[in-house]
């Protein structure tokens, strides 16, 4: 496949409610995403990178910049999108950049091929369940109307936000509240440390899924140590960024679950190559989400549909975080959203909603 030109364009998509995490509070969503063009077909991807390096290291400004000098440079004239990691593996890092590169090629080679997204990973369900993630609140009656609110809807499964001074007392009273059949889990962005075992240790006490991330991103042996003090099973979600990550995080112990995030770790062959790997090896997965347009969410949902997505992910609909999303809403559906079987990924973006949400474009010519 050859590669004519490539659009850089960012967009704005005002969140629909302030989403608070233990790293910092977003109010927008500042949307890097990548058009590529062929003569046969075109293909979209987007890039996952927040405004400011505080989720990791990538911001949308830097991922642009290493798009623009660095990554669409190393493509050859010629190829497959399995080809693109390893053209791009010289460059260090900037995984959300190569994933975003990476998924437009694939989107493309797929619209060509008509061929959806979901049968291209080995998608093994026509529909996926789907959680929702609940940001940290100004008090516990917000946070009990906010969860009423997605239970309401549909949602099977919540995740709370954590930090140290925001987790024993909301876990409790959701749990008071909404009783031991809502599938609960929180989510502490490597907020604590192994000290804070004690006090992480309160929240066996209320059966939950998982706790994700607790420790430092670059720490997997504390939290193999964390993991023989705690009852509740362990995630990881900063901590992976590729398959030998993951292997090297289940030798050791640091986790019983994995949340995959393709942005996080280089696209979407890299998760389906994590994906198997946890599979052959018992460890639980889940599909995380990035705050994500109808691009991204379609992508989501094709891979949350493989066969070893045996927990419900963070694919909620396009309303949870957008009054209009970029492509037709993705709607929830008895707690679940359908998987794209249209053509690459099985969404177009409207044009007239494109346009208006656009700040800015670049065309590059391959």
């Amino acid at each position: 496949m050859k590669i004519t030109g490539v659009e850089l364009r960012r967009i704005a998509m005002p969140l629909v409610s302030p989403f608070r995490t233990s790293f910092g509070t977003e109010t927008a969503r500042d949307v890097l995403l990548v058009r590529v063009v062929t003569p046969d077909s075109e293909g979209w991807g987007e890039c996952v990178a927040m405004s400011e390096p505080l989720y990791s290291s990538e911001y949308v400004d830097g991922a642009a910049e290493v798009i623009r000098r660095f990554l669409l440079p190393a493509l050859p004239a010629g190829l497959d999108a399995n080809q693109v990691a390893g053209a791009l593996e010289p460059i260090k890092g900037h995984r959300m950049a190569k994933a975003a590169v990476e998924t437009a090629v694939l989107d493309a080679q797929l619209r060509a091929a008509g061929e959806s997204f979901g049968r291209f990973l080995g998608a093994a369900r026509t529909r996926v369940p789907c959680g929702v993630s609940v940001g940290i609140m100004d008090s516990i009656p917000q946070l009990l109307d906010a969860v009423a609110g997605y239970v309401d809807e549909g949602y099977v499964r919540v995740k709370l936000k954590i930090q140290p001074g925001w987790d024993v007392e909301p876990v409790r009273a959701v749990r008071e509240r909404f009783g031991d059949d809502l599938l609960l889990q929180v989510d502490a962005n490597a907020a604590y440390a192994l000290s804070d075992a004690p006090r992480l240790a309160r929240l066996d006490a209320f059966d939950l899924l998982l706790i994700e991330q607790p420790l430092a991103n670059d720490d997997l042996v504390q939290h193999a140590k964390l993991a023989q003090r705690l009852r509740t099973p362990i995630c990881l979600d900063e901590s992976i960024e590729s398959a030998e990550h993951a292997a090297a995080a289940i030798a050791l112990g640091s986790c019983s679950i994995v949340n995959i995030k393709p942005g996080r770790v280089g696209g979407y062959l890299e998760a389906r190559r994590i994906h198997d790997l946890c599979r052959a090896n018992g460890i639980a997965v889940w599909c995380g989400g990035m705050l994500e347009t109808g691009l991204g969410r379609a992508a989501n949902v094709a891979l949350a549909a493989l066969p070893g997505f045996t927990l419900p992910g963070d694919t909620s609909g396009s309303r949870r975080y957008f009054a209009t999303d970029v492509t037709e809403p993705f709607e929830l559906v008895d707690g679940h959203l359908e998987v794209p079987t249209g053509p690459g990924l099985g969404v177009e973006p409207i044009p007239g909603v494109l346009e208006e949400v656009t700040t800015a474009t670049e065309w590059i010519t391959l």
